[in-house]
């Protein structure tokens, strides 16, 4: 007879599925920090002009942000669903 596992073991929480959902919002802090860092640091590390450095930048912190907020709402707010 095949040991077959049901699904709800197989799609169980578990610990890698937290740790993805924490690596998404450690992605978007790095981001945003990347962002910061060619807004206000990378003058001597990149050799394009300071209005392109600050757009990229300015880009890297939006979509940081978005990120961040997509990954908190989809895997981190609580759900109040109402079942009537």
């Amino acid at each position: 007879m095949l040991d077959l596992t049901p699904t709800e073991e197989r799609l169980a929480t578990g610990s890698k599925q937290r740790f993805s959902h924490y690596f998404m919002l450690v992605m978007a802090i790095i981001y945003m920090g990347l962002g910061v860092f060619l807004w206000t640091e990378a003058a001597s590390v990149l050799t394009i002009s300071t209005g392109k450095r600050q757009l990229l930048g300015g880009v890297f912190v939006l979509y940081g942000i978005i990120r961040f907020v997509r990954t908190y709402q989809q895997h981190f707010k609580k759900r109040h669903d109402d079942v009537r």
